[in-house]
């Protein structure tokens, strides 16, 4: 069994295809780690919506070919399809970002995913989940990837979000007083 990690957008009714997302994902894997949920301005995309980001992680002894095509299945479910332009709006992007340990090219899936240390709206989620889980390529724990992280012109801030009775995010008291205004 691997430890596997999907990172989860959505911009078109992202609560309730969130939500849905997460109810494939434990029905088919099993009991799931759920990050705080993130609210994130698009990066590299035209349509000024907002995402919500998080990041879920559970054990699988699935290949990486099994895994992306089901994503990808869940993804078309949802109304995302392949001929769709690359920085559209989406109800479901979900992306394989790890495979256990596996690094390089697999079953055409780069692992680990390139997204990991580029984008905040991966890392923060990721490095809260798993702060002493190592990357598998540099070998350093995501929250020290974190701390070193350089955010640039990313912006995102961290939601409050229930599913399946129980809350999975809640915005840090500071920033909902600082939102509300």
């Amino acid at each position: 069994m691997n430890l596997v990690t999907l990172s989860l957008g959505s911009n078109i009714d992202p609560d309730t295809h969130i939500r849905l997302c997460l109810d494939a994902l434990e029905d088919t894997f099993g009991p799931l780690q759920i990050s705080r949920i993130f609210e994130s301005e698009p990066v590299g995309f035209n349509d000024s919506r907002n995402f919500y980001n998080l990041v879920v992680a559970f054990y699988s002894d699935w290949s990486v070919s099994e895994l992306q095509a089901w994503s990808k299945e869940l993804e078309i479910a949802h109304g995302r399809t392949p001929d769709m332009m690359k920085c559209s709006p989406r109800a479901l992007d979900i992306d394989l970002l790890t495979v256990g340990d596996a690094c390089g090219v697999i079953d055409d899936v780069a692992l680990p995913r390139g997204e990991i240390t580029r984008n905040a709206f991966v890392l923060q989620p990721l490095a809260e989940l798993l702060p002493n889980t190592r990357h598998p390529a540099c070998q350093t724990p995501y929250a020290t990837l974190w701390k070193r992280f350089t955010l640039g012109d990313q912006r995102l801030w961290p939601i409050d979000f229930h599913w399946r009775g129980r809350w999975i995010s809640q915005a840090e008291p500071q920033l909902r007083v600082a939102i509300a205004r």
